[in-house]
This record gives C-alpha cells, sequence and structure tokens, in this order.
C-alpha cells in the first residue's frame, strides 16, 4: 500500500481512484501524486527599482558640495587673470530600496562658475591650478569684494543586485559654498635714485 504523506509537508497527496466492472463494482486506487509545491523565487518578481526611485535616494542621501578655488586666493587684480578651479570627488554608494541592493555611481558633468559680479561661466572641465590656465576670469571693477562659487551638475548611473547599468536621465545639480575674493588696483611704485 502506497503511503499517504509527501516528503514536502507543504504538498498533499491526490490518489486517482477507478470503479471496477459489475458485479463487483468496487473502486480501486489507480495512482496518486504528490502536488501543491510553493512558489519559487523565479515565480515571484521582485518589485522593480525604477530611475526615479535612485534620483529620489540620491538627493535624500545628498551628493558633494564643491569648493570654487581662486589663485590668486583671497585677493586679486583688477583686469588680471583670474584662476578658477575645484578639486571633484568620486561618489559612490550602495544603498537597499525595495528590498534590494542597488550599487549607485554620481560623476560631475559640467561646473557653473559664479564669479561673484553677476557673471557665470559653465565649463566640462574643473579647472586646474597654476600653471594651467584652464578656467580664468578677469574682473573690470576694482575695491571690491565678491562672493565665488561652483555649482557641478552630476549625471549617475546604478545597478540592482550587479546587473547591467543603468543610467538615470535627469541631472543633480549642487550648490557649492561662497568664498570672498577681493579685487584691488595695481600701484605703480618709482624705486632707486634717479637724476
Amino acid at each position: 500500500m502506497a503511503a499517504r504523506a509527501c516528503a514536502n509537508p507543504v504538498e498533499r497527496v491526490w490518489q486517482l481512484w477507478g470503479q471496477r466492472p459489475p458485479p463487483g463494482g468496487g473502486w480501486d486506487i489507480l495512482g496518486q501524486q504528490c502536488f501543491g509545491k510553493p512558489p519559487t523565487a523565479v515565480q515571484t518578481p521582485k518589485p522593480q527599482v525604477t530611475p526615479a526611485m535612485v534620483l529620489e535616494a540620491l538627493r535624500r542621501i545628498g551628493l558633494p558640495a564643491l569648493e570654487a578655488h581662486t589663485q590668486p586666493e583671497t585677493k586679486t587684480l583688477v583686469n588680471f587673470q583670474t584662476i578658477f578651479y575645484t578639486e571633484p570627488q568620486a561618489f559612490t554608494r550602495t544603498i537597499t530600496l525595495v528590498g534590494q541592493q542597488v550599487d549607485v555611481e554620481a560623476r560631475p558633468r559640467s561646473f557653473t562658475w559664479h564669479h561673484g559680479d553677476g557673471t557665470t561661466a559653465t565649463t566640462t572641465s574643473p579647472g586646474a591650478p597654476y600653471p594651467a590656465k584652464d578656467i580664468v576670469y578677469e574682473y573690470s571693477d576694482a575695491h571690491v569684494t565678491v562672493q565665488t562659487s561652483v555649482d557641478v551638475t552630476y549625471t549617475a548611473r546604478f545597478s540592482v543586485e550587479g546587473g547591467a547599468w543603468q543610467s538615470i536621465p535627469e541631472t543633480v545639480t549642487i550648490t557649492g559654498p561662497a568664498a570672498a575674493l577681493r579685487i584691488s588696483e595695481a600701484t605703480a611704485l618709482l624705486s632707486g635714485q634717479y637724476h
């Protein structure tokens, strides 16, 4: 006689019965099988992680704000090529969204320089300190102090559970802190003895 239990306790035994022909007409078990397996992970899809969800998480976490550096540092001259640059930071983070591990990378795409006199310039380069002169600006008004800064616009991508990288179509712009820069005028001085 076949056992009336399945190896997996979640499953149930199903029996197929058949009736004998008359005159006996009794019933016989023709076979039995276990059915009722629980759904597998493949049958239960995980919630989808969308670019909008990752973008919202990035805005909540916050991307690095960058400081605008100038050379000369705190005081420059009118009609003089003042160097601007910043020091970008790599941003990588692993976060959990809807129960899944998501790797996120963000990179600077552009930099908007605020010279402090009402003018701005946008570059794809972060600039570099002297002797490089990648990004320069000449002030036209002397005897003023301006507030310089840089806004950085990031692009980002993400990978869910080690899968393929996906781009986030929107960008995130972070405003950097302001730094004071005094604009002065060069004064010619005579030195030595003249006859």
